[in-house]
């Protein structure tokens, strides 16, 4: 099993992609707090503890544990100019031997959405999980109205793949999602609509 460094850091044009540290604490909660609207409809209902320390430190041990052990790369989008936190993405479920796949989820503030800056951090995480991690295949998941999210994985390369019946508790209810994959040295040709 590949182990990586704690220290994992992706460069982009606009930020810096890195795991989350304790001192990320109020920007992660305030930032959550303010795009809960937002968020909310796409995501599995928030814990009792969500946006507290103990939660957010809980979180921080995941992260650094699941680097540590190649299981995942959790990492915060700061916008260099100023140094804020404006989203997150994760590459999770990391499987090695015959597959080498993973599975890249992501949010975005609410004051930050459709400025690209998901698309770059997807794009760089998707070369770091091709390139460094040498992964074969990236699946990404999204809710069926979720046109944004839909266009931004496509635009990344993934290609449409299928329906999951009730993939993942959203919002506190079973929903299907929509299935894209990015292969590496995909040869699938365009999406035909």
């Amino acid at each position: 099993m590949l182990r990586l460094s704690r220290k994992v850091r992706i460069d982009t044009e606009r930020m810096v992609l890195r795991p989350p540290s304790h001192a990320d604490f109020r920007a992660w909660s305030d930032l959550r707090r303010e795009s809960a609207e937002f968020l909310q409809p796409w995501e599995p209902s928030w814990s009792a503890d969500h946006l507290t320390r103990k939660g957010f430190v809980n979180r921080v041990y995941w992260a650094n544990r699941s680097i540590a052990q190649g299981h995942a790369v959790p990492l915060f989008l700061i916008r260099r100019e100023d140094r804020k936190l404006v989203g997150a993405i994760t590459l999770d479920n990391i499987r090695r031997g015959p597959s080498q796949a993973g599975t890249i989820g992501y949010w975005i503030g609410a004051e930050y959405a459709r400025q690209g800056y998901m698309q770059e951090a997807l794009t760089a995480l998707v070369h770091y999980a091709f390139q460094v991690l040498d992964l074969s295949r990236l699946e990404s998941a999204c809710l069926p109205e979720n046109k944004a999210s839909q266009a931004l994985l496509e635009k990344c390369g993934y290609k449409y793949e299928g329906v999951a019946q009730s993939y993942l508790q959203i919002n506190g209810r079973w929903r299907n999602h929509v299935l894209y994959a990015n292969l590496r040295g995909d040869r699938r040709g365009r999406l035909q609509t």
